[in-house]
């Protein structure tokens, strides 16, 4: 199979929208209600958040380290225990889900790519298809889909080791196996950190075109306030393991709930500004580049 052609991306405002709009309506899919997560010592890690997701939107968890950002992510899927709370999926309470079953219908995307390194390409994505018990053409068609999704063309690929793949290629399968079963939700840690700048790009565009087209829901964590801002319908600003903010780029934007979150938003406006200034001493017009 030979890889997609990529339409070109029309020009825009860097911070003005996000790319995904939210629907009027949508069905919930994931609701967090008052999680949190105190350690030996009374150590709290995590300390009364709420948000929630609804089909086909992504939120973003966005904070400075060690504020608790991947022991929130964490807690969705039951690889850690939150002390209390509760995580409801597609109206279940998530405590009440055999952990096993609960991680094989959330799919996961972990700060690197995870991948079992004795297994080849294809079989690293099939491998929760093949748990669910999906007959093998099935499987093999939904590789072959994610492959050039992600930009790998399947015939090259596929039987690669990971090994024989570069980190940011790495990172790709590492998307496409959390897809591979069609999840509701998609929790992610840092998913596209490892890539180029323009795999990046590219990537987070066909990833926001499937999430369109398949309807789940995502929980992303990111360092990166820009890709926050252009990615995610909501915005869940954490510091100290407490909720500063959450709510929708644009809300962000206009009216930061403190200094935290507002120097949070100013990073990459006054970047944005920096590379808007060099592009006009340089004679380029809006568009151009």
């Amino acid at each position: 199979m030979s890889r997609r052609a990529r339409p070109p991306t029309p020009s825009r405002s860097p911070f003005s929208t996000s790319i995904s709009k939210r629907p009027e309506a949508v069905s919930v899919v994931l609701s967090v209600e008052g999680l949190a997560k105190t350690y030996p010592g009374g150590v709290r890690a995590v300390d009364g958040v709420s948000f929630a997701a609804g089909r086909g939107e992504l939120v973003a968890i966005v904070g400075e380290s060690g504020c608790g950002k991947t022991t929130t992510l964490k807690m969705i899927n039951r690889l850690l225990e939150p002390s209390a709370g509760r995580v409801i999926i597609e109206d279940r309470d998530a405590s009440e889900v055999d952990p096993v079953a609960l991680r094989r219908r959330v799919g996961w995307v972990m700060q690197g790519d995870g991948l079992f390194p004795h297994l080849s390409v294809f079989e690293n994505i099939a491998v929760t298809p093949q748990l669910l018990g999906w007959d093998a053409a099935r499987i093999a068609d939904r590789v072959d889909a994610l492959l050039e999704l992600v930009r790998l063309d399947p015939d090259e690929y596929r039987a690669r080791k990971p090994a024989q793949l570069s980190g940011g290629q790495r990172q790709r399968v590492g998307v496409a196996r959390a897809l591979a079963a069609e999840p509701p939700l998609v929790l992610m840690d840092e998913p596209f950190g490892a890539l180029d700048p323009l795999t990046r790009d590219a990537l987070r565009e066909d990833f926001q075109d499937l999430r369109g087209q398949l309807g789940f829901a995502a929980v992303m964590v990111t360092h990166d306030m820009a890709e926050a801002l252009l990615l995610a319908e909501r915005i869940a600003v954490m510091d100290a393991g407490r909720l500063l903010q959450y709510g929708p780029p644009e809300d962000l934007l206009a009216r930061p709930a403190d200094e935290t979150v507002a120097r949070l938003v100013a990073t990459p406006m006054a970047e944005a500004r920096r590379v808007e200034a060099l592009a006009r001493r340089a004679g380029l017009e809006d568009g151009d580049a």
